[in-house]
């Protein structure tokens, strides 16, 4: 048998309060420990990270905008919120220039067709 020697560590762990009145462990309630130039701990909130607005129809990442909040698009003023084009901040140039092809064909088919009755 060997001989296991257990030593009593007497650690004092700082316990800690939230800052906020939401008192349950939720998305918009992570915070994370950190220490403050007073040698205190204390829970930092971490907020929600941004997702980049996405084109409507493909669902890809829309490029020239930014990734923020909602709140933070609030503030954002226009020109940074969108892409000088037509559906620009809104769909991606690739779904744009699809549905400028369709439109030129569907417009040729209707000539198409007049030219065809007469």
């Amino acid at each position: 048998k060997k001989n296991v020697l257990f030593l009593s560590t007497n650690i004092m762990v700082q316990r800690l309060t939230y800052r906020r009145r939401l008192s349950y462990n939720t998305k918009s309630n992570r915070r994370r420990v950190v220490k403050t130039p007073g040698g205190r701990l204390t829970y930092q909130y971490v907020k929600k990270p941004a997702t980049s607005p996405k084109c409507g129809d493909c669902g890809s990442k829309l490029p020239g905008i930014p990734a923020l909040r909602p709140k933070e698009y609030m503030r954002l003023s226009r020109p940074k919120k969108n892409v000088n084009r037509a559906y620009g901040g809104s769909r991606c140039h690739s779904c744009v220039r699809t549905r400028i092809v369709r439109a030129f064909l569907v417009e040729e088919q209707k000539i198409v067709k007049k030219l065809l009755q007469k």
